[in-house]
């Protein structure tokens, strides 16, 4: 069963943090995903890169506003990727699962410290960390560079 067509014309954007179990860096992320959307288009799946979670968020329309789902790899935000769409369905065993269907464009964005938990958790846009790279009035300065600053107090 698939998720709504769109949100609501009311809903305000969220996004939602997860932890990369077992993910070393971005580019690590992005090629363990590019894998499983080979091995599922070879097994005759959907073509659609998909997280599947046990439980469907109760903010869905939220997150189909226009939200992101933002990856923490080794302690660190270090990446995201737009939520395109919530199904839900069932394994083989009959239990409800959820796939959250992410665009296969990975944006770095400036690495954030975060501590672990279980799950997934909701986040707001004010609190979630910019794309990689920071607009200054001399230019864009260069995303380690800004997470460097940012890190010692200096922006």
């Amino acid at each position: 069963m698939s998720g709504p067509n769109g949100p609501p014309a009311d809903s305000t954007p969220l996004n939602m943090i997860k932890l990369a179990v077992g993910i070393g860096s971005p580019e690590h992320l992005a090629r363990v995903q590019q894998r499983r959307l080979s091995e599922a288009r070879e097994a005759g799946g959907s073509g659609k890169l998909c997280h599947i979670t046990r439980n469907r968020p109760r903010r869905s329309a939220e997150l189909l506003a226009g939200g992101s789902i933002y990856w923490v790899i080794k302690g660190r935000i270090r990446a995201r990727q737009r939520l395109l769409d919530v199904e839900t369905d069932t394994d083989t065993d009959g239990r409800t699962l959820c796939r959250l269907v992410l665009d296969t464009r990975l944006v770095a964005v400036e690495a954030w410290r975060c501590r672990a938990f279980q799950g997934w958790r909701y986040l707001a846009l004010d609190d979630s960390p910019p794309d990689l790279g920071m607009e200054t009035a001399g230019g864009t300065l260069p995303g380690a560079l800004a997470t460097e600053l940012r890190e010692l107090g200096l922006l």
